[in-house]
């Protein structure tokens, strides 16, 4: 992958070792998040997501997903859970994700992509804004439904 733009792909079916690959990226990305393997397949067949991947030497080492939906507004856009292996960073590959998903955004008429991060994650911030993402004014709100057992 020396001095190359990155390959990105859209993931189309997972095997084990691509499973095994995201579930050692996802705890790289968050230390609540769990890893489901049902789940990583709904999302690579699912019609309003793909699951973006680059490759080192055949191991997915990044990955970022795409939403779109349809709103009475217009069709949207979300980028979410981007991330790159600690050991392969800074080559890129966050890069390559995020101008593919432009790209995506560009050819499918979207009205808008939109990404959230935390203020705190400056050098993300200056990634996402360099190709071509721009702050807005908002708040961000969440509501997180109790678990039933």
């Amino acid at each position: 992958m020396s001095g190359t733009t990155p390959a990105v792909e859209v993931l189309m079916s997972v095997n084990d070792v691509d499973a095994a690959d995201i579930a050692r990226l996802l705890t790289q990305l968050s230390t609540t998040a769990t890893f489901d393997r049902s789940r990583l397949e709904a999302i690579v067949t699912h019609d309003a997501t793909e699951l973006l991947v680059v490759r080192d030497e055949g191991r997915i080492v990044g990955t970022a997903t795409l939403v779109t939906f349809p709103l009475p507004t217009g069709l949207r856009g979300h980028v979410d859970d981007v991330v790159v292996d600690e050991s392969m960073r800074g080559r890129g590959i966050a890069r390559a994700l995020l101008v593919r998903m432009t790209e995506l955004a560009t050819e499918r008429g979207l009205r808008t992509l939109d990404l959230t991060s935390r203020p705190s994650r400056e050098s993300a911030i200056r990634l996402y804004e360099s190709v071509g993402f721009v702050r807005r004014e908002t708040n961000v709100l969440r509501f997180t439904p109790t678990q039933h057992s």
